[in-house]
């Protein structure tokens, strides 16, 4: 008789026993070629981490995302508060496309890019390894007294975390205000930059939190991604697996027993070792099936492979593989319910691509000033408008004027008539435009106003021109 399915893990999450308290996590160091990949895969990713807001594009930050000066590079591309519609386009390409890869593929974000899973299982996990060791000494150090030993490791590795986090906060720092600006608050010295000093304190601490004690929660407790699985998996979503037609066959699983004939005794290939549990980094049981805390990252894998060729069993009892495919014996298919996400990916993208030919490098806004109609300026009839032109350039233009061009007439600037206007940078200011009343159309003219950098058109806009209403 097979061994009937523990369901009880369906009523809490593996990091919390039966009183409600926290089961802390002791995974077991894993090895494979899953984690090797891994590995690689983590380490380029925090070296484009790191570096990315050090790269620059055209005097563009590669990645930039300034909530207090509301301005945003995404892979050197400047999106300023006029672009705003194309940064809430990006995000949403983001997360159809996201979506899209979760449908195929699972929670694979989760366990191989996340930046919280990088930094806690290749960082951090890997230094705890090195100081308190693998899960047994974890488990043996963890009820040890308080002796010299355990403060000594203890110590050490809460300082070494505090440090990266420190590390961490001022990379997370340079993604806010820009590495310039933080090169020269480091320049500078703590003295001159006080209030910076203690957000950063304040997110060290709250990255040290996350990595030395909250840890697999943010993706079980915090993080929505997780919680959105349950809509977007299905049974031929490809995802962590474990084979259970393979693995209970029709008595289900026993401990392994030496030239023993298994498939004969109608036992399944799981020897029920439990190391596929102890090498998980949020405490699941894979055999239990797709599971919230489940990240596919892969140990599981490696572990449970390792295992199978240690008992002369076929390897892939756990892979990547989808229900239908385990159940069923069907290869992955494109379902139209992923049809219909690239369709709505590929529609976003063309109207983003196209609004990027639309968009101007330089944006001017002339507007009448409210509450001010015309006056008679000798034969002519003057407006006084307020102006703005948006630089979203790395570079100056400094001889920077306006000209009517649908009709004749003359534009006023209150100050100096030729100015600059700074790379990105805003321009503000106020001019008159005065027209002879002969050449206007009713009270209400359209102008049409160009604006210039020396000979170089940089925009036009649009306005609209009161007169009196006699000469219609």
């Amino acid at each position: 008789m097979a061994n009937l399915p523990d369901e009880s893990f369906r009523d809490s999450i593996g990091t919390i026993d039966k009183e409600g308290k926290r089961a802390w996590v002791f995974p077991k160091i894993p090895k494979g070629k899953w984690y090797d990949r891994r590995k690689w895969v983590s380490y380029l990713l925090l070296l484009f981490l790191f570096a990315a807001p050090f790269i620059k594009i055209n005097g563009n930050q590669f990645l930039l995302f300034n909530v207090i000066d509301r301005k945003f590079n995404i892979f050197g591309f400047p999106f300023w508060p006029q672009d705003f519609y194309l940064f809430v386009i990006t995000m949403i390409i983001g997360v159809v496309s996201l979506t899209l890869f979760t449908v195929a593929f699972g929670r694979i974000f989760c366990g191989w890019i996340c930046p919280q899973t990088i930094f806690m299982e290749m960082v951090f996990r890997r230094i705890e390894f090195w100081i308190d060791g693998d899960r047994g000494a974890q488990i043996k150090l963890n009820k040890q007294a308080w002796d010299a030993e355990k403060i000594r490791k203890r110590v050490t590795k809460w300082i070494i975390f505090f440090i990266i986090s420190f590390l961490i906060a001022n990379i997370f720092l340079a993604y806010v205000i820009g590495s310039h600006e933080l090169i020269k608050m480091v320049t500078e010295g703590p003295a001159h930059n006080t209030s910076t000093l203690i957000a950063l304190l304040i997110f060290t601490a709250v990255f040290y939190f996350i990595y030395a004690w909250f840890r697999e929660q943010v993706c079980i407790i915090a993080c929505p991604y997780g919680r959105l699985q349950g809509v977007l998996l299905d049974n031929k979503t490809i995802v962590v697996a474990y084979d259970h037609k393979r693995g209970e066959a029709e008595n289900g699983r026993a401990k392994f027993k030496k030239n023993e004939d298994r498939a004969a005794l109608g036992k399944g290939d799981c020897i029920d070792c439990h190391q596929c549990v102890n090498v998980c980094p949020t405490g699941i049981d894979i055999r239990n099936g797709t599971q919230l805390e489940c990240v596919n990252c892969t140990a599981c894998i490696d572990e449970c492979d390792f295992i199978m060729e240690s008992v002369n069993l076929p390897k892939g009892l756990i892979r990547f593989a989808s229900e239908d495919e385990i159940v069923k014996k069907e290869k992955f298919v494109f379902t139209t319910r992923m049809k219909g996400y690239v369709a709505v990916l590929t529609i976003l993208t063309g109207i983003f691509i196209g609004l990027l030919f639309l968009r101007n490098d330089v944006q001017a806004t002339v507007l009448r000033l409210p509450g001010q109609l015309f006056e008679h300026k000798g034969d002519k009839i003057s407006n006084v408008f307020t102006y703005k032109i948006v630089n979203k350039t790395v570079k100056d233009f400094d001889h920077v004027h306006f000209k009517l061009a649908n009709i004749k007439g003359e534009i006023k600037v209150v100050g100096k008539p030729v100015f600059k206007v700074k790379k990105e940078a805003l321009a503000q200011g106020t001019l008159f435009i005065e027209i002879s009343p002969a050449l206007l159309k009713g009270d209400k003219t359209k102008v049409k106003i160009e604006v210039y950098d020396g000979d170089l058109l940089l925009e036009t806009t649009t306005t609209n021109f009161l007169g009196p209403r006699s000469f219609n």
